[in-house]
């Protein structure tokens, strides 16, 4: 996601200097006008702001410290974390680089690929007022919304709860579609019906899990994600493991962290997330719906459009 991130901010006239360990993601930034460098702590000397996206905790620290990029920016420089880990691990990088002397911001996002590509994404921010306002040009370049959650490790706070909805929802919006399937009933139907009424859902009216009904979501291009299993598997767990320090009562939660990673660690481990629903259709039981789940996958490749 930090490739078309940077890109949308060289179309919008920064001067942005970037760097990323896969060689073909560096080449894609470098067409995009990105200045491509040999090492992370290349791209942040001289900069006014640091934008990381990392997979987890321990690569944002390990940047951080061990390898040296708060050492490498100049004093006082912002930098802004995009990525989704561990609000503890969030607050341990916003403290690392505050005594290197620098600034931070803790600003994981939502809206996946695609909305990275289009510059649509939403930014949820932990960290200061002033800091928030600074970077405020820079994110509504890359995103449609910031929201400043609060102090540090705010925004990775506010992320984990807004996925661990997503995750849920998808999961609900998944067994609707094979339950409507047991009943005859048309994709397009319970779209149409559900997408207008009580039932409307992100899930479901933007990342619909099956072809036809919405042609951009990844169901149209054989679940290549968009928003990877993987991922929500972790950003769940990440829920999970917080709602069990606090002892929140968060059923469907926990039960959601448990069907992505059972699904990441096996079909969907290069699928979207949405691909959840061919698992939830392989469970359900013939004499449940599983004849009427294969006429409704061999329907479907009729409606499906290229996204």
């Amino acid at each position: 996601m930090g490739g078309p991130m940077a890109a949308n901010l060289v179309k919008a006239g920064h001067q942005v200097a970037g760097y990323d360990l896969v060689p073909e993601a560096l080449a894609a930034a470098r067409d995009a006008g990105v200045k491509a460098v040999g090492s992370a702590a290349e791209a942040v000397a001289g900069a006014d702001v640091v934008i990381t996206m990392l997979p987890a905790g321990r690569h944002v620290l390990g940047l951080y410290r061990e390898q040296g990029l708060l050492a490498a920016a100049r004093p006082g420089t912002l930098f802004v974390d995009c990525s989704t880990i561990d609000v503890a691990d969030a607050r341990a990088a916003h403290e690392a680089v505050v005594q290197a002397g620098h600034r931070a911001l803790d600003a994981p996002v939502s809206g996946g690929v695609v909305g990275a590509e289009a510059g649509t994404l939403t930014f949820m921010v932990g960290g200061g007022q002033a800091e928030f306002a600074e970077a405020g040009p820079l994110l509504s370049v890359m995103g449609k919304k910031a929201v400043h959650c609060g102090g540090a490790g705010a925004g990775q706070a506010a992320k984990i709860c807004n996925n661990m909805i997503l995750g849920v929802t998808m999961i609900a919006v998944s067994e609707a579609f094979v339950l409507g399937e047991s009943l005859g009933l048309s994709h397009q139907a319970l779209f149409d019906v559900a997408s207008t009424a009580s039932g409307q859902c992100w899930a479901l009216s933007v990342n619909c899990p099956v072809p036809g009904p919405v042609p951009a979501s990844p169901a149209n291009r054989d679940y290549r994600p968009g928003f990877a299993a993987p991922l929500m598997a972790k950003d769940l767990g990440l829920a999970a493991n917080a709602a069990r320090a606090g002892g929140v009562d968060a059923e469907l939660g926990l039960r959601a962290a448990e069907s992505y990673a059972a699904f990441a660690g096996g079909a969907g481990a290069a699928e979207d997330f949405s691909g959840i629903v061919r698992a939830i259709r392989q469970r359900t039981a013939p004499e449940g719906g599983g004849t009427a789940g294969e006429a409704g996958e061999a329907g479907e490749a009729g409606e499906a459009g290229e996204a």
